[in-house]
């Protein structure tokens, strides 16, 4: 299996393409204006301790307090159904705190105190006494080897600390092992300095940007090219695999090509085509993907396939092109939370099994944790996958207020820079000495003020004016762009 991995870097955001075969697997979306904080520490302050609940919120200087339960303050070592939260919280007071799950929607973050801090192939945590290794290295000889390496790295120091190996120590060498232990020990006698000369609330410790987590988290010895568009963050992610994934320098590629880098594989079409509820199969049937608060719904239909045989083998061929699409669009729109998918009916039991080893064999490669269960009767699979950071569909879209919540529509900030990209585009192709934007009042609006600075800079890029007009008939997700 060949990968790439593309980074597309702007002033406004960082995108990051995960390409397998050729086909997008992933994107991730970080915001310069809504940065994702999962992995960040915080000191904060206990605002108000929910007994019921067994929870507590908590001020770690956010626009709403955010949420920890007690299983994540109690030591899990010795979890004890009948601990409450009481017992070990109370209003104001200070509480050092990681963040385990984005603010998603109208919730606010989630919060445990077993702090953890990850490196390239390890996990450092400071208040277990434990080395674990990776569910996923299933090899026993290579678990035990590198348990082996940490326990013996780990022999003449004075640490009551743990760690796990990630997916990505395997085959590392005992050099690699080491030098990750002895970065992550300096960081965190760095982190603590922070932690007791901080109040709260106030950030102890931030995760690295995107780009830079894409090369700890995300590439492997099995990704062929990493490229970017930027000169700038291409020499840091140079820098950054001198320092811990040498073998990846050659790698790393800067794209400084005419065609837009998304352009490469059709990623910008994929994006939109992620945004859509229908999913169409090859064979002619279809996916319906809904996505609420409380859980996602998928449903299976044969549409315009009829077969050749005759109905079971119709509905079996359907479900099993279904699972593979699926395994791919949960990892592309990033759904999380409880998912229930709604196969067609299968008689056969033989049928029914071969659809859910499918189903689990192209969750295999899925970064996310993920749980099923069994086809049941009425053809229904319910399955989780972890839920850290919002949606592809909730971070580029906005509950559409002509529908009153019950469709989406890209946000003005989307939009501006559909329209930014849509402009350099056209600066390459055509001999053009204005451009003139139609969109509608809130898109126009967003450009003369909160993305004025980027219109400026785009003007001093392409060395040509941009005129905006607003259309009163066009939706927000409606723009065009006129040469002149």
């Amino acid at each position: 299996m060949s990968e790439d991995v593309l980074i597309n870097v702007t002033p406004m955001e960082i995108r990051v393409a995960l390409v397998e075969n050729g086909v997008l697997q992933e994107v991730y979306i970080e915001r310069s204006s809504r940065k994702g904080i999962v992995g960040n520490i915080y000191q904060g302050r206990v605002v108000r301790v929910l007994p019921g609940m067994q929870a507590a919120f908590v001020d770690i200087g956010l626009e709403r307090a955010a949420f920890i339960h007690v299983s994540e303050v109690a030591d899990r070592d010795a979890v004890n159904p009948s601990d409450q939260i009481g017992d070990y919280l109370r209003e104001g007071q200070s509480l050092v705190v990681q963040v385990t799950k984005d603010p998603i929607s109208t919730k606010g973050a989630r919060l445990t105190t077993h702090l953890s801090i990850p490196s390239r192939y390890l996990v450092y945590m400071p208040d277990q006494a434990h080395v674990g290794v990776s569910q996923r290295i299933d090899d026993e000889d290579e678990r035990e080897r590198l348990k082996s390496l940490v326990s013996t790295a780990l022999k003449d120091r004075d640490e009551t600390s743990g760690y796990i190996l990630r997916t990505a120590a395997e085959r590392a060498g005992e050099e690699e092992i080491l030098s990750d232990i002895n970065f992550l020990t300096r960081l965190w006698q760095s982190v603590k300095k922070r932690i007791n000369g901080s109040k709260a609330p106030t950030v102890i410790y931030e995760d690295l940007p995107l780009h830079l987590r894409t090369m700890r988290d995300l590439v492997s010895l099995t990704t062929e090219k990493i490229r970017i568009d930027s000169k700038e963050n291409y020499a840091k992610l140079r820098a950054f695999a001198e320092d811990f994934i040498p073998d990846l320098l050659p790698r790393i590629e800067y794209y400084p090509g005419e065609r837009p880098i998304f352009d490469l594989y059709s990623v910008e079409d994929e994006v939109q085509r992620a945004l859509d509820r229908k999913v169409q199969l090859k064979s002619g049937g279809y996916l319906l993907i809904e996505q609420t608060e409380s859980m996602t719904t998928i449903d299976v239909n044969t549409g315009a396939f009829v077969g050749s045989k005759n109905l079971e083998e119709t509905i079996y061929k359907t479900n099993l092109e279904a699972a593979t699409a699926l395994g791919r669009q949960l990892r592309l729109r990033n759904l999380g939370g409880i998912i229930i998918i709604d196969f067609i009916d299968m008689e056969d039991e033989e049928h029914k099994r071969q659809v859910l080893r499918m189903l689990e064999k192209v969750l295999d490669a899925d970064h996310a944790k993920t749980k099923i269960t069994g086809v049941s009767e009425l053809g229904l699979v319910e399955m989780t996958r972890k839920r850290t950071r919002e949606s592809l569909g909730q971070i580029l879209c906005e509950p559409c207020r002509a529908c009153r919540g019950s469709g989406f529509v890209k946000t003005p900030e989307t939009v501006c820079y559909e329209v930014f990209r849509e402009i350099l585009r056209a600066d390459r192709a055509y001999d053009s000495s204005t451009y003139l934007v139609l969109a509608s009042t809130s898109v126009v609006d967003r450009f003369l003020d909160e993305e004025s600075a980027g219109v400026a800079e785009l003007e001093a890029f392409i060395g040509k004016t941009i005129r905006f007009q607003v259309e009163p008939v066009y939706t927000q997700d409606q723009y065009d762009v006129v040469l002149r």
